[in-house]
């Protein structure tokens, strides 16, 4: 395995320290995760620790899944699940389906949001097992690795399943509920002990156990959604539904694109987990950032073509982007001009259609090279700098950052 040294290990551990005297920096505005009940994210027979357990979670085209720890630099293997056509992860769990199902492989790392500051636990790392369906599936998480639900979405059968995290962190695949729909593209989101089915032009509320609430709202063609502080967002022709708990009830709030506003809709959602601010590809016309906080979209200029962005959501309103020839660029999130840009990295993985991923966390970013068979640790503070390489012995063909 190749690196290079970074200052991450001293980093890390000073996050930690400000997170066991309760200080670490999150949003002291910011309401706690739902539902209320508070354990700190403990689980029994895990450890908790003493700062974030992070590492890289990859699977290869035949389904072998790896952990990198990005602290020591080790490597475990974790068992195999289904060849992925897709992968999906909340930072702990990282879900792979193809047209069968979906695997769900526990990475046994995890941070507990407690909004002031943080908590991180180890537990064992293993595959769970398997949700049968028909279709590559659209799996939806939320911010909470041991609360709330999961919601995934069948396309060829138009089954609608939300699965028990809780039940998830015992390693126990429980669904709490699944509902028979019409074939076609949809959505489950979890939100709090709620979940809002987005199928047709339409989104309705449900229960944790699937009962419809008196809550819906129009949506025609829904496509993409994410979860931050504020609730979870649910992207729409129009404009972005905002679904959060208040007293104990959903409540879906519209988010208009600006009037006159031209550009192509959002239909793919990233961020740094949790943050109230969200990045999406404007199509060829730029970025929109959308505030779910200030319930504002703005479109800002993209110093030139881009085919992934995410917000890291940060004190200096960084957004992070991926060009056409691999190269990732660190822009203004205010204006969109372009901070700092590193060398091409993953242009073979992008002219192959591999999928190359870019993720970030409060400090650095993470790409994979599927066709480069690289792993990098990127320092956006720093002017893009290449902090780590990583070769592994598998194929980076998807991964996740986990213990985040």
């Amino acid at each position: 395995m190749l690196h290079r040294s970074s200052p991450r290990l001293l980093s890390l551990s000073l996050v930690s320290l400000l997170a066991l005297a309760g200080c670490a920096a999150t949003d002291p505005t910011a309401s706690p995760p739902e539902p209320t009940t508070d354990t700190h994210g403990e689980i029994a027979g895990a450890a908790e620790l003493a700062e974030p357990a992070l590492g890289l979670t990859s699977i290869d085209a035949e389904g072998r899944v790896s952990h990198l720890d990005l602290l020591d630099e080790s490597t475990a293997d974790l068992g195999a699940v289904r060849s992925p056509r897709a992968v999906h992860s909340d930072g702990r769990y990282l879900f792979a389906a193809d047209e069968t199902g979906v695997s769900i492989v526990d990475s046994g790392v995890w941070t507990w949001d407690h909004v002031d500051h943080f908590h991180y636990y180890r537990a064992e790392a293993r595959v769970l097992g398997d949700v049968e369906g028909r279709g590559v599936a659209t799996v939806v998480t939320s911010n909470s690795s041991t609360t709330g639900g999961t919601g995934v979405f069948f396309p060829d059968s138009g089954d609608a399943v939300l699965l028990d995290t809780e039940a998830l962190s015992k390693g126990r695949i429980e669904e709490s509920f699944r509902l028979s729909g019409e074939p076609g593209a949809g959505l489950v989101v979890p939100v709090g002990s709620f979940a809002a089915v987005a199928t047709g032009d339409v989104v309705t509320l449900h229960t944790a156990d699937g009962a419809p609430t008196d809550d819906s709202a129009a949506c025609i063609e829904p496509a993409g959604t994410i979860t931050t502080r504020v609730g979870a967002v649910i992207g729409c022709q129009d404009a972005a539904l905002l679904v959060h708990v208040e007293d104990e009830k959903p409540v879906v709030e519209r988010i208009p694109y600006p009037a006159g506003a031209t550009a192509p809709r959002a239909v793919a959602f990233a961020n740094r987990e949790g943050r109230p601010r969200v990045a999406a590809l404007a199509g060829d016309a730029g970025i929109w950032v959308l505030d779910t906080r200030a319930r504002a979209w703005t479109l800002l200029a993209a110093p030139e073509p881009i085919v992934q962005v995410t917000a890291v959501d940060d004190a200096d309103a960084n957004l992070l982007a991926l060009t056409p020839d691999g190269r990732v660029l660190v822009l203004d999130g205010e204006t969109g001009a372009r901070r700092a840009a590193s060398l091409p990295l993953v242009a073979a993985s992008l002219a192959a259609g591999a999928n190359a991923t870019l993720v970030a966390d409060h400090q650095r970013a993470y790409l994979n090279g599927p066709i480069e068979g690289r792993l990098w640790e990127i320092d956006f503070a720093d002017g893009a700098r290449i902090a780590r390489e990583f070769v592994p012995e598998r194929t980076p063909t998807f991964f996740a950052e986990t213990g985040r």
